[in-house]
This record gives C-alpha cells, sequence and structure tokens, in this order.
C-alpha cells in the first residue's frame, strides 16, 4: 500500500517512476496482492470444501483473467463482453458462471452452446427463454437467484437483497421456477442463489440469507431437483481508512459454513457445497489511482486540489459516495496537515473525497489514492470525451502495461 514518501512503492515499483513512465491518470495493480488474496481464497476453499468464483464485475481484462487462469478459482461473467474476455485468456468454459439480471438472447445462446459452465438464473421470463433455447440432447446447468429479502448495512445502490431490489426470484414465485425447470429437458437445476449486496462488515446478513435460501434448497429436493450447491454471493466488505475496520474473512466464513451445516442438520438434508463469489475483496486493495495535482486553490473556508482525473476514471464517490484514502507520494512534504477536497478536472461537481494533505500541496505533486481496484475501471467513461487510463500491473519490483491509455482516437472511433 502506497505510503506519503518520496521512496514508496507499489508493488515494489516506485510510484514516481510508475507515473513517470505510464503518466496520470494511471490504475496501478500490485499482483503481489493479487496473489495474496487470491492464495487466501484457495485456502478457504480447500479448508471449507468451498466453490469460489472470482466476479468479473469487479475488474476484468484480458491480462487479469490470464492470471486467474493459472489459480483454482472459476470466473463470474455478466455479459457477452466479460465472456469473451474470459475466452481470450484461456479460461475454460467449466470454470465460467453466467450471470446478470437481464441476458440478451445472445448471451443466452452462448451458454446453451457450452460457452459457459453454468448460468445463473434471474427471473421467470429468463428462465422461460433459456428452456426455449435449450438442448435435451446438452441439457444447461442453472442455478436459481432467490431475493432472501435480507438487507444488509450497505448503500441503497448496492444492495441487492432487499424486497425492494430488482435482483433474483421473489419468495413466493421460487417454488413455481422450480417446478417449470424440473419439468424442462434442456434444463438441469442444480443449485440456489442468494447474493444481498456490497461492503458488507456482518456475518450476521449472510447467514440469516443462508437460512432462507436453504429452506429453498430442502423444498426444491423434496420435489426432485437434483441440487447440490448453495451459492451465498459475495460482498465482502473492505474498509478503505488506514487502519479502520476489517473483515475478518475467515471468521465469516467459517461461520457460515456453521451456519448452514446447522440448518441442513435441522432440515434433515445433505448439507450443500457452498459456493461464494467475491469480487472487491479480491481486488479492490490490491489498486491504487494515480494523479497529478492541476491546482490547489481556496473557496471561502475550503481548500480544493484538482487532479487530471475524476468522475470519469471512478464514478463511485459520485454514485454512492464512496471513499477512497489518498497520500500525498513522491517527495518530502510538510508535517502540517489541511483538510481538503479532492476533485477531478470534469464539468460536474465531482468531488472525489475529503481528507487531510500536507500544507504545501501544490500543482504538479502525486497522489496516490488507495482501495480503487474494484469498480473503477470497470466502471469507467469518456464522460467530457475523456480518454480512459491506463492500467499498469506491478509485482516483484517489475511493471509492465495491462491496458493501454486511450487516445483521442479511440474515443471517437465510433463517432460516424
Amino acid at each position: 500500500m502506497i505510503s506519503a514518501n518520496s521512496a514508496a512503492t507499489l508493488g515494489g515499483v516506485r510510484a514516481v517512476a510508475l507515473a513517470e513512465k505510464f503518466g496520470t491518470p494511471l490504475l496501478v495493480i500490485d499482483t503481489d496482492a493479487v496473489d495474496a488474496a487470491v492464495a487466501q481464497f484457495e485456502t478457504l476453499a480447500e479448508r471449507y470444501g468451498l466453490e469460489v468464483a472470482y466476479a468479473g464485475k469487479a475488474f476484468l481484462n484480458v491480462a487479469f483473467a490470464k492470471r486467474l487462469a493459472n489459480t483454482r478459482l472459476s470466473l463470474d461473467v455478466c455479459s457477452l463482453g466479460e465472456l469473451v474476455t474470459a475466452e481470450r485468456a484461456g479460461i475454460p468454459a467449466p470454470r465460467i458462471v453466467f450471470h446478470g439480471c437481464g441476458k440478451t438472447g445472445e448471451e443466452l445462446s452462448a451458454v446453451v452452446d457450452g460457452r459457459a459452465a453454468r448460468i445463473v438464473v434471474d427471473n421467470r421470463e429468463e428462465l422461460e427463454r433459456l428452456a426455449a433455447r435449450a438442448n435435451p440432447a446438452k441439457p444447461v446447468s442453472i442455478i436459481l437467484r432467490i431475493n432472501p429479502g435480507i438487507e444488509a448495512h450497505t448503500h441503497a445502490y448496492v444492495r441487492t437483497g432487499g424486497e425492494e431490489s430488482k435482483f433474483g426470484f421473489p419468495l413466493g414465485e421460487v417454488e413455481a421456477a422450480v417446478v417449470f425447470s424440473l419439468a424442462q429437458a434442456g434444463l438441469v437445476l442444480n443449485g440456489i442463489h442468494a447474493h444481498i449486496g456490497s461492503n458488507i462488515f456482518e456475518a450476521a446478513p449472510y447467514e440469516a440469507a443462508a437460512v432462507v435460501a436453504l429452506g429453498i434448497y430442502a423444498r426444491a429436493l423434496e420435489l426432485g431437483a437434483p441440487l447440490a450447491s448453495l451459492i451465498c454471493g459475495g460482498g465482502f466488505g473492505v474498509d478503505p481508512y488506514p487502519g479502520g475496520e476489517r473483515v475478518a474473512l475467515d471468521e465469516l466464513i467459517a461461520g457460515l459454513v456453521r451456519t448452514v451445516a446447522h440448518e441442513a442438520l435441522r432440515l434433515e438434508i445433505p448439507a450443500p457445497k457452498i459456493g461464494i463469489e467475491p469480487g472487491r475483496a479480491l481486488i479492490a486493495g490490491a489498486g491504487t489511482s494515480l494523479y497529478r495535482v492541476v491546482s490547489v486553490k481556496r473557496q471561502g473556508a475550503r481548500r480544493f486540489a484538482i487532479v487530471d482525473g475524476g468522475l470519469a476514471d471512478n464514478p463511485r464517490p459520485a454514485l454512492y459516495g464512496s471513499y477512497h484514502h489518498p497520500v500525498a507520494t513522491g517527495r518530502d512534504f510538510a508535517a502540517a496537515m489541511v483538510e481538503t477536497t479532492v476533485c477531478g478536472r470534469s464539468c460536474e461537481n465531482d468531488e472525489l473525497m475529503v481528507a487531510p494533505l500536507p500544507e504545501d500541496l501544490r500543482a504538479g505533486d502525486l497522489l496516490g489514492v488507495r482501495t480503487t481496484g474494484a469498480y473503477t475501471f470497470s466502471m469507467a467513461s469518456n464522460y467530457n470525451r475523456f480518454a480512459k487510463p491506463a492500467v499498469v500491473f506491478a509485482g516483484g519490483g517489475l511493471a509492465a502495461l495491462a491496458v493501454r491509455r486511450q487516445t483521442v482516437d479511440d474515443v471517437l472511433a465510433s463517432d460516424v
């Protein structure tokens, strides 16, 4: 993690050298941190017999997918673009799960064609459309996503399990979906799925959702479903504040496993194989965004630092008030700190964060913004016709370009 001094490094490479070589704004992925996170999930998978699938929506490109191909993790994709990314990286179909709540006909056909091992079905219409395409000679393995009605303490925009969420089958419609699925020669129902949201720091919501999902799982078994998996989703929290709260992932997973085992015993059914889908928890902490300060100025009582990135490369603060901790780096700074509003340069009030920064911060200085590995690159846009930043992988003291910086020609390439 980047520090506030002139020798600060990311993946063993000096932040200043990365900024000078690759330019700014720049997303740096510390691959040493990625490898450590992958190892943690692989250990948990082995210890508890888990299925672990990385949620590609958090961060995905061909270079990163190639790294995943060399692990034991599966990959969740939720679009044709993510699927093709996985394929180009060499991830085999048996390790790909297709997600999403509004799949196109082309995406459903890709699953029917065997390009993904399983599909998480979100709603009745999607289930019927899939069944109409399915080939009884080569049945599609499906997982029904339910909405357990469990609301975690998270922002409304990243809550996916409450009763007013768009995701999953309402509880009252699940049994009919199970019956319909079992009547289709081209479908094989082998899992129940529940995901409650993102950036969750408590174990209780996961355990409560698992109890609801396991009740449905037991009923589906009674109806004759050949179930094997209970997917409990992801959303494990990552605190952006230095030294702040951290999810005790080992404890959370251990508690979830105990809850499922206990409930399965109470229901007198075999304990299912538990699946989890980490995205943010694997990649967020490995990412640091490097920005150059363009100007520092005061407006009334507030001090502003305007940087050369902003809303276009990191929309999360504007979308749901997320925080990323900034660190002034690249030289020695004064000890005195001043509360500073860091803003982007787009034609919006794109405040990225408010944080203490050195009193002598000036134009040209380098800011390292922490925990930006998840949902920044993947949600970036060309607002104001800004070119998207480059992505660099740094690890073991070496750095390599993973995604080249867009040019203005790239931004205009689709204009006719």
